[in-house]
């Protein structure tokens, strides 16, 4: 039973943060609504795993932030996480708001909308009021009020209907202050028949600092046969607690594909989400993630089918060394009436430390009878035959564990479809797996 729980923030914090974002009257009310259901709300209930054992509670304050006036004028270490060949369409936030912005005057004129969260809710609120936290509904349980209630900046990006982008959409966020509040809320639309590719880092910069909560959500609607690439890779500091919630809603032949890597320092939650509604929808979704050190993972990836013909493939991989561990959980649920669904998933397990623990869960949930699924998960050591023979063709362990490695990631990696971004995060892996715990 919920219970009345001590919370990060009280209402006059939550009116005062409104009332300097200039946001409208309906925001206010819908952040403080969901400030008070959060007290009455429990945490989500995540497979082994005691998130009250968590630091959950560090949000930090809204603080105000420094426009840029060029992308030039960005920290270095922000711009070598740009996928673009020049970053014409990008958007920037530092902190708890945006730095930076800039939309290309070809898809401005197409009715291409992407910007801050902040600047759509003042300038586009007719497309963005229908469809804020109706993907991830805010009193689904405590974090995902607790977000709605304090969130903090984001991305807003429409796509007109048979609108299709051919470069892809990007947005960096960067956290430098423990002190400022960094919660973003990402939401996409896309019309009927329109395609985009959206591409997010999530990054830390600088070290130390005291601890912080990121708690952000994602929330996708696709029409008609629309369809939406997500790439998304988090790299935030080892004092850092991600909490990142995504989900998409899919209408009749729509399609989202989600590239997921999870790179943190510190311990994370991840809930990749596909509601296949329409009949021929589909969903495709490859995660990566590694972790070292003493971290605590819990890597969800779901689909759940209502609509016939619909059709979820999901592939993760895990790397974990030193003392991390990790849960992995896989779930399709196909609903009775999604006939001719077909559901299939595949979660990987690989440990580099007798300390490691890994723990993968593949779940069938099946209510209708005319429909294909099918699972496969493995957890385990590195073989040490393997190792083995690649030293003896003269290739020192080092390299014969890192050739490994990259072997059992590479069925993610080189299926990413946009070269810059594959490079990135092998470069992010590797950088990882050479730190010292």
């Amino acid at each position: 039973m919920a219970t009345e729980t001590l919370l990060p923030a009280d209402r006059a914090s939550v009116q005062e943060m409104s009332r300097r974002m200039g946001e409208p009257a309906w925001l206010t009310e819908l952040r403080l609504e969901a400030l008070d259901a959060a007290a009455r709300l429990d945490l989500p209930k995540l497979e082994k795993t005691r998130l009250e054992r968590w630091n959950i509670d560090a949000y930090g304050r809204y603080q105000e932030t420094s426009a840029v006036e060029s992308a030039a004028d960005l920290p270095a270490e922000a711009l070598r996480y740009v996928v673009a060949e020049s970053p014409n369409n990008l958007v920037v936030q530092r902190n708890s708001g945006a730095a930076f912005r800039k939309l290309s005057d070809d898809l401005a004129k197409r009715g291409v909308i992407f910007t801050d969260f902040a600047t759509a809710v003042r300038e586009h609120e007719d497309l963005v009021k229908p469809y804020f936290m109706s993907v991830v509904r805010a009193d689904e349980h405590r974090l995902s009020a607790l977000h709605a209630a304090l969130f903090t900046g984001g991305v807003f990006l429409y796509v007109p209907k048979n609108v299709t982008v051919e470069e892809p959409l990007q947005a960096l966020f960067i956290t430098d202050d423990s002190g400022a509040a960094f919660s973003p809320h990402i939401l996409i639309v896309a019309e009927s028949g329109s395609s985009v590719t959206y591409v997010d880092n999530v990054i830390s910069a600088g070290e130390g600092g005291a601890p912080l909560v990121h708690n952000s959500i994602t929330e996708i609607v696709c029409k008609p046969g629309a369809s939406v690439r997500y790439a998304s890779v988090h790299h935030l500091g080892r004092e850092t607690t991600d909490l990142s919630w995504r989900r998409a809603r899919l209408d009749n032949d729509a399609r989202v594909e989600w590239i997921i890597g999870e790179m943190n320092a510190g311990d994370t939650v991840s809930d990749t989400h596909t509601i296949l509604q329409g009949t021929g929808s589909s969903s495709e979704a490859k995660v990566i993630c590694v972790g070292t050190g003493d971290q605590k993972l819990n890597i969800t990836t779901r689909a759940v089918h209502f609509g016939k013909k619909s059709q979820s493939d999901m592939l993760t991989r895990a790397v974990m060394r030193d003392e991390a561990t990790a849960i992995i959980n896989g779930i399709t649920k196909i609903e009775k009436g999604a006939t001719d669904a077909n559901g299939e998933q595949t979660e990987r397990v690989l440990m580099l430390s007798p300390r490691a623990r890994g723990d993968a869960n593949p779940m069938l949930l099946i209510d209708e009878d005319e429909v294909k699924a099918g699972h496969a998960a493995s957890v385990g050591q590195v073989n040490k035959e393997q190792v083995y023979y690649l030293m003896s063709r003269g290739i020192s362990r080092e390299d014969a564990m890192k050739l490994i490695i990259y072997g059992f990631l590479a069925p993610i990696v080189t299926q990413i479809p946009i070269q810059r971004l594959e490079t990135l995060l092998s470069e992010v892996v590797e950088r990882k797996l050479g730190q010292r715990s």
